[in-house]
C-alpha cells in the first residue's frame, strides 16, 4: 500500500507545509495521494499533477474532489457510491494544528496507519519550555531560560533571545541587545503566543542538525549537518534551505562528539517519538552538547540529509507502532441482563 501526503492545515507555516509536499514528491516513489488540508480544515484530493505552487496561490484546489473522514481513511463522495482512499499517511502538516497533537489525534481516531509524531510527542515538541523540560528530564542540557506569561513584568539580561513558547518555526523570534528594542520584541512575540521563552543570545554558536528515526531494533540516523547561518537561524533559512539545491554541510566532529550528539537524539526519541521522523537541533559549547529545539515535522521531513530517503521512509513505515484494538462483546451488559432476567 502507498503513501498519502496530508499537506497544508491553518497554520503559519501553511505554505511551506505545501513546499515540504511539492519537494517531497521528487524524493518517494511510491506516494499514491496527496490530500490538502485548507485554512477552513476541508480536505481535498489534489491530484498529482496539479502539485505546483500556483495550483494553490490560484485556490485551483477548491475544484479538486473534497473528502471526508472515515474509519481507517478518507471518503470520496459521488452519485455513482463512495470511495475508500486509505493509505499510510505521512502527516506534513508544520505547525499548529500538524505539530500540537490535533492532527495526530483525528489520525488515530479514525484508525489510520500514519508517520508521524503522536499526541504525547507533539505536545512535548510543540511546546518550546516543555521541551526544555523535557529534556532535563532525560539528563540532556539546555541552556538557561525563563518562561513569562503576557502581562508579567520582564526584567532580563542582554543579550537574549525571545521567541513565542508555542510556535513551530522560527515565527515571531528577536535577538534583543539593546533595551530599546525589548518593548517591540516582546510586543512581536506575543501577537503569537501568550507564553514566550526567554534564552541568552551566544554569538556565533556552533549549532547541529540530526535527523532519525527507529525501525527494524535500531536507530537510523541521517548525516549531522552544521548549519551556515547568521546571527540566528530566522524563518527563511529554517524553512527555505530544505529546497535548496546545494548539498548540506557535513558536520567535521570528533568520534566523541558525534558520538555524544546520536546519544542525546536516542534520548529524547525513545519510548515517545516512535513512528516519526523526527530532527533535532543541537548546539556544542565547550564539548557539551546541548538541546536547542526538537522538529517532530521538519521541513521535507528532512529528506536531504539522507542517502536514499525513499527507502528509509518505506522502511519506517513498516515499523510503526501497533494500534489496540479492543474487542466489544458486551459481555458484562449481558451478565446484569441475564441475573435481572431479561
Amino acid at each position: 500500500m502507498g503513501f498519502i501526503v496530508l499537506f497544508g492545515g491553518n497554520s503559519f507555516e501553511h505554505e511551506i507545509s505545501i513546499v515540504s509536499a511539492i519537494t517531497i514528491k521528487k524524493k518517494i516513489d511510491n506516494i499514491e495521494h496527496f490530500i490538502f488540508l485548507d485554512s477552513d480544515n476541508k480536505f481535498y484530493l489534489v491530484p498529482s499533477e496539479s502539485m505546483k505552487s500556483t495550483h494553490f496561490v490560484n485556490l485551483a484546489y477548491k475544484k479538486d474532489k473534497e473528502l471526508y473522514l472515515t474509519y481507517n481513511g478518507f471518503v470520496q463522495k459521488s452519485l455513482f457510491g463512495n470511495k475508500i482512499i486509505s493509505g499510510t499517511i505521512i502527516n506534513l502538516v508544520h505547525g499548529k494544528s500538524g505539530e500540537d497533537g490535533e492532527i495526530a489525534s483525528l489520525l488515530g481516531f479514525y484508525g489510520m496507519n500514519f508517520i508521524g509524531p503522536r499526541i504525547e510527542a507533539s505536545v512535548i515538541s510543540f511546546n518550546k519550555a516543555l521541551t526544555k523540560d523535557f529534556a532535563k528530564s532525560r539528563n540532556i542540557k539546555v541552556l538557561p531560560y525563563e518562561v513569562f506569561n503576557k502581562g508579567d513584568k520582564i526584567n532580563i539580561n542582554l543579550p537574549a533571545i525571545i521567541k513565542p513558547a508555542r510556535l513551530g518555526s522560527s515565527i515571531g523570534i528577536s535577538v534583543i541587545k539593546d533595551k530599546k528594542e525589548l518593548d517591540y520584541s516582546l510586543d512581536t512575540a506575543f501577537e503569537f503566543d501568550d507564553v514566550i521563552v526567554v534564552e541568552p543570545f551566544i554569538s556565533n554558536i556552533k549549532e547541529y542538525n540530526l535527523a532519525g528515526f527507529y525501525a527494524n531494533g535500531e536507530m537510523h540516523f541521517s548525516i549531522i549537518e552544521e548549519v551556515n547561518k547568521g546571527e540566528f537561524l530566522d524563518f527563511d533559512k529554517k524553512y527555505l534551505d530544505f529546497n535548496a539545491t546545494s548539498k548540506p554541510k557535513v558536520a567535521d566532529l570528533n568520534d566523541n562528539l558525534e558520538k555524544k550528539l546520536k546519544d542525546s537524539f536516542i534520548n529524547i526519541y525513545k519510548n515517545c517519538f516512535e513512528g516519526s521522523l523526527i530532527r533535532c537541533d543541537f548546539f556544542i559549547i565547550d564539548d557539551e552538547v546541548y538541546l536547542n529545539e526538537i522538529n517532530p515535522i521538519p521541513g521535507s521531513l528532512a529528506s536531504y540529509l539522507f542517502d536514499n530517503f525513499n527507502e528509509k521512509i518505506n522502511l519506517l513505515s513498516i515499523n510503526l507502532p501497533n494500534r489496540e484494538t479492543i474487542k466489544i462483546n458486551y459481555k458484562y451488559i449481558s451478565k446484569i441482563q441475564a441475573s435481572k432476567g431479561k
